[in-house]
């Protein structure tokens, strides 16, 4: 059922054969098959899909999927178009407001960011209908740390984004001697009130940063 395509299969090839990937595959071969669940089978490496191994210019990390119908389309933070932006999303838009001076999009879909070289990497890639968190601790979390240290050992001048403490205890598997780190409060609104996320400006900073590398900054808006 875990079927990586593209670049990113020969990058990480060596994680499909042990047991941990093998026990994970079965756990979410038998999830799907008895609950609902989300994302769609077909967009659990959506965000792989949608911004290859050799276009990645930036990493956002979150943490689960939406576990309503509908919301999740396997990028983290971002929902189908067409549904209610989530709270933290709205936050993530509104500094994306300020920051850049843009207009509020009116699109949840975050496609177009992975498309120009940002990875929207949520730790756990799966998740049961209704029910937040269920599918972590089963080896994806195994997963995408090696999806980060592979990233981290085989590109230079990568952009990781590390929104809250989940994400920021990612930053012991980033080499910060060749990369850039940005950290911040996470845009949830228990965080984002108490002032931890709004005024951080990552977007106009990462793509400060991009510019510096003579690379083509994103297109956020």
């Amino acid at each position: 059922m875990l079927q990586l395509k593209g670049t990113w299969r020969s990058h990480l090839k060596s994680e499909f054969k042990t047991p941990y990937f093998e026990n994970l595959d079965r756990f979410v071969r038998a999830e799907y098959e008895s609950y609902p669940c989300y994302p769609p089978a077909k967009q659990l490496f959506n965000a792989f899909d949608a911004c290859p191994f050799e276009n990645v210019k930036v990493v956002i990390i979150g943490q689960d999927p939406y576990h309503g119908a509908g919301q999740a389309n396997g990028l983290c933070f971002s929902v189908n178009d067409g549904m209610a932006h989530p709270p933290s999303l709205r936050n993530i838009f509104k500094e994306l407001e300020s920051d850049m001076n843009l207009p509020y999009p009116t699109s949840g879909d975050l496609s177009s960011w992975a498309k120009q070289g940002v990875l929207l990497l949520n730790a756990t890639l799966s998740v049961r209908a209704n029910a937040a968190g269920s599918h972590q601790k089963q080896g994806w979390e195994d997963f995408t740390n090696q999806v980060i240290k592979t990233l981290s050992a085989e590109k230079s001048n990568v952009i990781f984004l590390l929104w809250g403490s989940f994400a920021k205890h990612k930053i012991k598997l980033i080499d910060t001697e060749k990369h850039t780190v940005l950290e911040s409060g996470h845009p949830t609104p228990m965080s984002a009130n108490r002032g931890y996320w709004f005024g951080n400006k990552h977007f106009s900073k990462t793509n400060a940063v991009l510019t510096s590398f003579g690379v083509s900054p994103i297109r956020w808006g």
